[in-house]
């Protein structure tokens, strides 16, 4: 019975996890798909689109279809927003990355009025003021990541946290230095299909959704002192959520 082109994906996929096809590697055509597997063009096609569209693969007009040679970042929201990783001066971004090289991108830190949503997570009044922190994050070269945060002017401002470089630790360390650390975290997650500037901005595979991620870091009187709203590229990314002891 000929394979359906999710049959023909999943197999590759697996081909490609087994080490058959290593990062880089060129997978077999159209021709050789019609061969292997008894279907048509046209099935053969579609299931080389589908790894293309998961981020597996990326398609070289002209050339063929290739596996990604990007190494997907495993996001462990647990170990990252530990306290044992900021206070010890590190970035968060250093538990899902290791040594892996990673740079910030169009850095930009202002005062502004909060969006009214902003308010609301932040329990502000009308017309309060929020330091804002728009970056996107680059890592082996490959943007993966937009992230803008929200913190109350009146907290932080004139801090290290309204500067560009907020110091070893990050913003968590510089809000715990005033008296306002974060001890309980909250995360709300969707995805969706990326706008063309989201796209662009990081170079995600047509087809591949976007992981849009809101944090809310509270203190333990329950104040809320960050949202931070990041939109990652699903096909470079996998997600770790840890409970219990």
């Amino acid at each position: 019975m000929p394979e359906t082109a999710r049959q023909i994906a999943d197999d590759l996929r697996a081909r490609i996890d087994d080490g058959e096809f290593g990062p880089g590697a060129r997978l077999p055509g159209e021709p050789a798909l019609v061969r292997d597997y008894g279907v048509a063009k046209m099935t053969a096609n579609s299931a080389l689109k589908l790894l293309v569209a998961e981020g597996v693969a990326v398609s070289r007009p002209g050339s063929g279809t290739y596996v990604r040679e990007f190494k997907p970042i495993l996001r462990d929201a647990t170990k990252r927003l530990s306290r044992d990783q900021w206070a010890a001066g590190k970035s968060i971004w250093s538990a899902d990355v290791g040594e892996r090289p990673m740079t910030v991108a169009d850095l930009e830190v202002y005062e502004d009025d909060a969006p009214r949503w902003v308010s609301r997570a932040l329990d502000l009044t009308d017309g309060a003021r929020v330091v804002v922190r728009s970056r996107r994050f680059l890592v082996d070269g490959e943007p993966v990541q937009m992230a803008v945060s929200y913190l109350p002017a009146e907290l932080v401002r004139g801090s290290r946290i309204a500067e560009p470089d907020s110091g070893p630790g990050g913003t968590y360390k510089r809000l715990a230095e005033l008296g306002a650390e974060p001890v309980y975290f909250a995360e709300d997650l969707r995805a969706r299909m990326p706008s063309s500037d989201e796209s662009a901005a990081l170079s995600i595979l047509p087809g591949t959704p976007l992981i849009e991620i809101c944090r809310t870091a509270y203190t333990s009187d329950g104040k809320a002192v960050e949202v931070n709203r990041m939109m990652l590229d699903a096909g470079a990314y996998a997600l770790r959520y840890s409970f219990g002891g």
